[in-house]
C-alpha cells in the first residue's frame, strides 16, 4: 500500500541507501529499544541459546547482532544495503561476516541458518514476497524466521514515515511502504512459512518515558514481532 495517502509530514524523501548513509551518525541515539528489542525479549521462541548460526538481515549498525550475542548465539552473519551502517557494525564486532547486499538477494548460503532475523526493515520494501522467499532459501530445516516490523496501524494513524534529522537540521524521510499484517501472512505462507508466534508492541508507559509527546498515541500498536517456522 502506498504511504503517500497517509503522509502527514511532507518531508523530502530519499532512498534507503542514501537515507541510512546520512542517518548513521545519529541512528544509535534515535532508535529506541522499546521499538524492537523489548519485543524480542517477550518471545517464547526460539530458544536463543540453542541457535547455532544466525543470519541478521538488514543488520544496520549491529544492534540486533549485539543483542543476539548477549543471548548466547555463537555465530552471526549480517547483511545490509548501506556501507556506512556496515562500517559501524564492523567496529561493533558482533558479526562473524558482514555482506553488502539487498535483503531479498543476500548471496548467503542456501539452508545454512537455523535462525534468520530481521528488524525494522520491511517498511522499506515495496514487495514482501521476495524477502520471505529469500529468508526461506537461506533457512535450514526447522529454522525460525524472527521479524520485527513497524506496525502498519501506527504508520497510517500517525502519518509518520521512517525519518531522521540531517546535519543541516532538516527532517528527511526514507522511502516508506505500508504492509498490513495480512500482507505479511500472505507472503510468508506463500513462501512456505508457518506462523508460530506474534506479538504487537503498544505505546505504553515505557514508550511515553522516552516519547512524552506521544501521549495521544497511548495504547496504539507501533511494532510487531513475528516468529515463523520452516517445517520442511
Amino acid at each position: 500500500m502506498e504511504f503517500s495517502g497517509f503522509d502527514a509530514r511532507g518531508y523530502r524523501t530519499v532512498d534507503v541507501r542514501t537515507g541510512y548513509g546520512e542517518w548513521v551518525g545519529k541512528y544509535e541515539d534515535t532508535v529506541e529499544d522499546v521499538m524492537d528489542l523489548a519485543l524480542l525479549e517477550r518471545l517464547r521462541e526460539p530458544e536463543w541459546a540453542a541457535v547455532g548460526r544466525a543470519a541478521d538481515l538488514g543488520c544496520g549498525t549491529g544492534r540486533t547482532g549485539q543483542w543476539l550475542r548477549g543471548k548466547g548465539v555463537p555465530a552471526i552473519d549480517g547483511v545490509d544495503l548501506t556501507p556506512e551502517m556496515l562500517a559501524l557494525a564492523r567496529r561493533r564486532g558482533a558479526h562473524d561476516q558482514l555482506t553488502e547486499a539487498d535483503v531479498t538477494a543476500t548471496g548467503l548460503d542456501e539452508g545454512a541458518y537455523d535462525l534468520v532475523i530481521s528488524s525494522l526493515v520491511d517498511e522499506h520494501l515495496a514487495d514482501l514476497a521476495p524477502f520471505y522467499r529469500e529468508a526461506w532459501r537461506i533457512a535450514a530445516p526447522k529454522a525460525a524466521f524472527v521479524l520485527v516490523a513497524f506496525h502498519p496501524h501506527f504508520i497510517m494513524t500517525s502519518g509518520m514515515p521512517t525519518h531522521f534529522t540531517n546535519d543541516a537540521g532538516e527532517p528527511v524521510a526514507i522511502t516508506t511502504n505500508v504492509h498490513l499484517i495480512s500482507d505479511h501472512v500472505s507472503a510468508a505462507l506463500a513462501a512456505g512459512w508457518r506462523l508460530a508466534e506474534l506479538h504487537e508492541g503498544l505505546i505504553d508507559d515505557a514508550w511515553l518515558a522516552v516519547k512524552p509527546k506521544w501521549e495521544r498515541f497511548r495504547n496504539h500498536p507501533i511494532s510487531a514481532a513475528y516468529v515463523w517456522r520452516k517445517d520442511g
